[in-house]
């Protein structure tokens, strides 16, 4: 298993003194510190208008600047927002082949659908949003490849194009899908995609279910997107090392990652009451988004219910704007086998679960809510000198040797 970091670029409000500048300069200096604590790839995110969740709306900016940055550490967007109003694929196709060539061959590709917010902002199309990422999947990589290129379909027209530059890497880079739901992790296996996921505060025993429909997808793929099938898959969650217990609860990781799934709600637009009821049901709350007419339903309740689990009441009362300490926060995410924040040992047994459902990429979240520049690097670092060498047999020194 492979560990790589996810970022979103954030800042639990409120700001304070911190300006948006200093908060893309601790992004660059994180990314040195994984290149040299031997993480795999950075994964940059794709968000727009969402002050209160994310500052990445220029990802590609972002992973130019961190390839000129590091040395080995490859850069990955998860994903590009493929529904055709937010990002046309031939641009998708010249951006990705540019950071390619800028990284010398370190790019990594994922689509994503995307979803709330973003398709009012962009005006999407939300029953057409999934055929059109499919129809990206299998564009982009023709025209990485071919001398020219043309396609006529009911949704997308180009006349024949040279589509410069091709990447560097051959046949092209590898590619991936964002994936929070059955159907979603299936069409990615289906293409031959590599498939990205999440838990959020989800059992990863509900992740594995899921892993398995991309198996299912890869076993009935019969005409891959790409020129290679990527069989991957990877998944991301809030992970933070610490020295010890007591240090893991002093850096608040537990309180950022309870406002962080509070915030993800308002970002991608699930009322908190279907979003909390996913929660309780054990399964992924983003698998909300596809389900259910939701128009009529308050998107603010937070009402605790009696058989609300402790989990669930903490959001809740967190949502309503109680004050929730630190050894609280702790203290009820801790059993929760999805979350990663704790000393090195423990964490390295949370990471074994994920090698068990057969996780291939651990899409460390460690940069998330409030949690102090400091401390983000300290986690990096000892990730670095722990849990990387914990699954693979090295040493960051050796694996950047």
């Amino acid at each position: 298993m492979k560990f790589d970091l996810f970022c979103e670029i954030q800042r639990a409000f409120p700001w304070a003194e911190r300006e948006e500048a200093d908060l893309f300069a601790e992004i660059v200096d994180q990314a040195k510190a994984a290149d040299e604590a031997g993480f795999e790839t950075w994964w940059q995110v794709e968000h727009h208008g969402a002050p209160e969740f994310s500052y990445s709306s220029a990802p590609e900016v972002v992973l130019a600047a961190l390839a000129m940055a590091t040395r080995r550490l490859r850069v990955g967007h998860a994903g590009v927002l493929a529904p055709f109003k937010i990002n046309n694929p031939l641009r998708v196709a010249e951006r990705s082949a540019t950071l390619d060539i800028l990284s010398g061959g370190r790019f990594e590709l994922g689509l994503a659908k995307s979803g709330g917010k973003e398709w009012e902002t962009f005006g999407v199309d939300a029953a057409a949003a999934r055929d059109e990422v499919r129809e990206a999947m299998h564009m982009i990589p023709r025209m990485w490849t071919e001398p020219e290129f043309s396609w006529n379909s009911p949704t997308y027209t180009m006349p024949p194009r040279c589509v410069v530059p091709k990447p560097l890497q051959k046949p092209h880079p590898r590619l991936w899908q964002t994936c929070g739901s059955p159907e979603s992790f299936f069409m990615a296996g289906e293409m031959g995609v590599g498939a990205l996921g999440t838990t959020l505060l989800s059992p990863i025993a509900f992740l594995g279910q899921m892993m398995r429909e991309h198996d299912r997808g890869l076993a009935a793929c019969r005409q891959p997107a790409g020129l290679a099938v990527n069989p991957e898959k990877g998944a991301f969650t809030f992970v933070h090392v610490a020295e010890s217990r007591a240090a893991a609860i002093a850096s608040g990781a537990a309180w950022s990652a309870l406002w962080y799934v509070n915030a993800a709600a308002v970002t991608f637009k699930v009322p908190r009451r279907v979003w909390y009821d996913m929660i309780k049901a054990g399964l992924h709350p983003n698998s909300a988004r596809d389900t259910a007419a939701m128009a009529e339903l308050d998107p603010h309740e937070t009402t605790i219910q009696p058989d609300d689990p402790p989990v669930l009441v903490v959001l809740k009362r967190l949502a309503q704007g109680e004050a929730i300490s630190r050894e609280e926060a702790h203290e009820v995410l801790e059993p929760l086998d999805c979350v990663v924040i704790g000393d090195p040992d423990h964490c390295i047994e949370k990471f074994k679960g994920y090698r068990s459902i057969g996780v291939d990429r651990m899409m460390c979240m460690v940069q998330f809510g409030a949690i102090a520049p400091e401390a983000v690097i300290r986690c990096i670092e000892l990730a670095g000198r722990y849990c990387i060498p914990a699954f693979s047999g090295e040493t960051a020194i050796e694996r950047v040797a």
